[in-house]
């Protein structure tokens, strides 16, 4: 006689632990498909009908060149600076107590919430040369509204969230027991940070990194206030994207999308790849 279940085991499938996997996969992809893929497909699909010359020629347009290396160096710049200070207010929130504490949490996430144009007008009207922390740091030589470096610092608003948030809930699963293990081995406070704490971290803080990123990458509302936008100096590709498509030129506009969108999909294919090594590194050593 012969042994069904080796000859034909498809036939004693075994049942899903969790009911209607594959419906609900069925609406999770027909969902990303209609929201993300279909739109960006359509965008790939229009950049493709401009030939590969005139593409080019609207791609290495210097106003164009100039205005992605704004958008992406800033964001860049910003993330990092949030990834820095991200980490650092994440461990105050956690190892310390102290009065008011409830109160800066809550206000971590205020970026989320507040509309970008509120928070570019706010921060213009602080960092202006007649506002309170502009007038004061002007007359040093230090300028920030409507330069490069105020773009910088509305990146930095809206993305510290990002990382705070990615990395904090990682911090708390860090027993203090770890910190005391390594100071008993010998440890330096330096040494337990920075082999001990920061490798569990790694993957965390750079999933906000990528976050902070790419929302910085894509900002608008609360950039155009402080930016100053002048061409070559302070405009950022989304807002030359704006102006193209005021201008009615589809063409130039379809080209710098595209470019973004190609540019922004390898750095984070690239900064996913950094993440999943440190991952692995990090469960290999452990």
């Amino acid at each position: 006689m012969t042994d069904t279940t080796k000859t034909a085991p498809w036939r004693f499938r075994q049942p899903s632990v969790l009911p209607g996997f594959g419906l609900s996969l069925g609406i999770t992809l027909s969902w990303l498909v209609l929201i993300v893929l279909i739109p960006l497909s359509g965008l790939v699909f229009r950049a493709s009908g401009l030939g590969w010359s005139d593409f080019v020629a609207l791609t290495l347009d210097p106003r164009t060149l100039n205005a992605l290396k704004i958008s992406f160096g800033t964001a860049f710049l910003a993330a990092v600076i949030n990834l820095i200070f991200g980490v650092i207010l994440a461990w105050v929130l956690v190892r310390y107590r102290f009065p008011g504490k409830r109160v800066i949490d809550a206000m971590v996430d205020l970026p989320f919430a507040l509309p970008t144009a509120v928070a570019g007008i706010a921060l213009t009207t602080l960092y202006a040369p007649n506002g309170w922390i502009g007038q004061v740091i002007e007359p040093l030589g230090l300028k920030v509204a409507f330069t490069p470096a105020g773009i910088v610092v509305a990146l930095i608003f809206v993305g510290l969230p990002f990382v705070v948030r990615t990395v904090q809930p990682i911090m708390e699963e860090i027993d203090k027991e770890v910190e005391e293990a390594a100071a008993t081995l010998g440890a330096s406070r330096f040494q337990t940070i920075s082999r001990v704490l920061l490798p569990g971290l790694m993957p965390a803080g750079l999933t906000g990194f990528a976050l902070a990123f790419a929302r910085g990458v894509g900002e608008y509302g609360s950039v155009i206030f402080i930016a100053g936008n002048l061409p070559y100096v302070s405009e950022i590709a989304p807002l030359l994207i704006v102006i193209r498509l005021e201008e009615f030129n589809y063409a130039a506009a379809t080209a710098i999308a595209a470019v973004m969108l190609a540019i922004s999909f390898a750095m984070l294919l690239f900064i996913n790849s950094i993440q999943a090594w440190s991952r692995r590194r990090y469960v290999y050593v452990a």
